[in-house]
Order: C-alpha cells, then sequence, then structure tokens
C-alpha cells in the first residue's frame, strides 16, 4: 500500500496561500466600501496661477493670453559675440619640433597656449607677438599668432 503524497508540509503551505488569497480579497473589498467613489472627477488636480494644487478648476476669467512664438524651447542663442581683441605677449616657450609653446601675456601675465597650426609666421622663444585668444579643447589658446614688427 502506498501512502498519500501530500505530506503535512504541503498541506500547511496549501493552508496558508488560501487564507492568503482570503484576506487579499477581503482587504480590496473592504477599500471599495470605504472609497468616497465618484471616479475620474475625484481624482482630477488643478495647478492655479501661483502653483499650488487645488481640487477647484481655474477660473477662465484670469486666463492670460501668452504668445506661443516668444516662448524659447531649449539653449538660447548668444546675443552678442566677444568682441575681438587683439593682444600682445611674448613667447615664452616653443618647441619647433613638438610644434607647441607657450605666449605670456605682457599687460595680464597670463600665459597662453599656442599650437604651430595656429602661426602665421615662425617664431622662437622671447619673440614679442600679437594673438587673439579662442577657447581650446582645454581652455583658452593664442590664435592667429604674428611676431611684432620691433
Amino acid at each position: 500500500m502506498s501512502g498519500s503524497q501530500e505530506t503535512y508540509n504541503k498541506k500547511d503551505k496549501e493552508k496558508k496561500r488560501l487564507k492568503k488569497r482570503v484576506d487579499k480579497q477581503k482587504k480590496l473589498a473592504e477599500r471599495k466600501a470605504n472609497s468616497p467613489g465618484g471616479g475620474l472627477d475625484n481624482m482630477i488636480a488643478y495647478v492655479d496661477e501661483n502653483g499650488r494644487i487645488t481640487n477647484t478648476p481655474p477660473d477662465p476669467a484670469n486666463r492670460t493670453k501668452i504668445d506661443a512664438s516668444s516662448i524659447e524651447i531649449g539653449v538660447p542663442k548668444r546675443e552678442a559675440v566677444e568682441a575681438v581683441t587683439i593682444r600682445t605677449g611674448r613667447v615664452d616657450y616653443f618647441n619647433s619640433s613638438k610644434g607647441f609653446g607657450f605666449i605670456k601675456e605682457i599687460d595680464s601675465q597670463e600665459k597662453y597656449f599656442v599650437h604651430v597650426n595656429n602661426l602665421s609666421e615662425e617664431i622662437t622663444e622671447n619673440d614679442k607677438v600679437t594673438f587673439e585668444v579662442e577657447r581650446g579643447f582645454k581652455g583658452l589658446s593664442a590664435v592667429r599668432v604674428k611676431k611684432c614688427k620691433t
């Protein structure tokens, strides 16, 4: 004779599952019985002119007309382009084999990176030069570099 395939542990687990399902159905019925009802109308919320959430719709008399073309989406275009100023400086360091160096501005004593591609004529260390500054990959760099006549 073979015994029952259902063990005490299996029976106990099945009872717990059924009890859990019944409890869940009771809670659902209780929530439905205690809910205010009304459907979608009770779920809608409005935002007043001050940005506060209310349950009353806004007054159409207080509505202001907005021109859709005045709304800017994204980053606004730059209005004024920085004026190009020609600066003077002295070549602090230049390695012609590697093709780069640094120029120290005479007025502010700031150093700017310079690359051989931005030179209009060949320069060496301690040459007095004129240049313009542009933003490069790693910061400000000197471009359109020319030797001064004096």
